[in-house]
């Protein structure tokens, strides 16, 4: 089973940039799809993006496109949400995901990290 832990969340004024840094542990790493997704209370869990497992293969929300890049290195097994131009909409905590397959459902997700806090000033 594969653990994550997120780092590198923040406050950070609009139009600024942060990155997003995911750890994981266990043997399966290279097995999974890894998406970030983010939550704002009381609202659902959103997908923001996901890549797979060689790094090559990536999908992002529509409202990230352009403005958002996720990459993984297996050698360190650690996937990075680089986060530019960044909103006072984006702000949510933003959680590390290992998920089965591609694409943007959230459905297939198996393991969750404790996520990390991205505030966004305007």
């Amino acid at each position: 089973q594969v653990q994550l832990v997120e780092s590198g969340g923040g406050l950070v004024q609009a139009g600024g940039s942060l990155r997003l840094s995911c750890a994981a542990s266990g043997r399966t790493f290279g097995s999974y799809y890894i998406a970030w997704v983010r939550q704002t209370p009381g609202e659902e869990r959103e997908f923001v993006a996901a890549v797979n497992w060689s790094g090559t293969g990536t999908v992002y929300a529509d409202s990230v496109k352009g403005r958002f890049t996720i990459s993984r290195d297996n050698a360190k097994n650690t996937v990075y949400l680089q986060m530019n131009s960044l909103k006072p909409e984006d702000t949510a905590v933003y959680y590390c995901a290992a998920k089965l397959g591609p694409g943007i459902s959230i459905a297939t997700i198996r393991v969750w990290g404790q996520g990390t806090q991205v505030t966004v000033s305007s």
